[in-house]
């Protein structure tokens, strides 16, 4: 049985994560091209352990980086969505939003209108009065997306979990409020 869609976009539906995602999101986090500005390549073990934290994220927030899916096919393009996050920023604790989105889905505007549909889910319906979003500084196409989200720039850091890896570690910061848009 095809699992019903806890939002929709004009185009994308969006939802939990289910163990049959494993294949096609394992490929999508093993594409060099998609994970151009992370430290590394996903194993399927380590995917298996992403979605594992995924899925326990809704359950115990009630929102995720979701899987999402085009409509028309009920293909799994990714994920865009929320997350809680705490790593040590001076933003955080915060409620982030992002996305991964396979190199077939690229520019077609699914980021930028699932984002806004997550946006609007996150002010609407979980009441959240903040979205942060961050990047690597060279990730242009993500800042893009911010930025037709009406997100405001805020500063640059550099990421706690990513000093380990220099070519990563600065990182910028975007923020929306509710009451803040433009």
């Amino acid at each position: 049985m095809k699992d019903k869609y806890l939002f929709k976009s004009n185009r994308l539906g969006f939802r939990n994560w289910r163990e049959n995602d494993l294949e096609a999101f394992a490929k999508i986090n093993a594409n060099p091209e998609v994970m151009e500005h992370f430290p590394k390549l996903l194993t399927t073990d380590e995917t298996v352990q992403f979605i594992e934290r995924l899925y326990n994220h809704y359950i115990k927030n009630g929102y995720t980086y979701y899987a999402t899916e085009l409509i028309e096919t009920r293909e799994l393009i990714g994920f865009i969505g929320l997350a809680r996050q705490d790593y040590k920023a001076e933003f955080n604790p915060a409620t982030d939003i992002g996305w991964r989105l396979k190199k077939s889905a690229w520019g077609k505007g699914f980021a930028t209108e699932g984002a806004k549909r997550c946006l609007d889910f996150a002010f609407k319906e979980l009441h959240l009065n903040r979205i942060v979003s961050t990047c690597t500084i060279n990730n242009s196409k993500s800042e893009k997306v911010m930025k037709k989200l009406d997100m405001l720039k805020r500063g640059e850091f550099n990421h706690p979990n990513l000093s380990e890896y220099p070519d990563y570690e600065k990182c910028l910061w975007y923020e929306i409020r509710n009451d803040l848009k433009g």
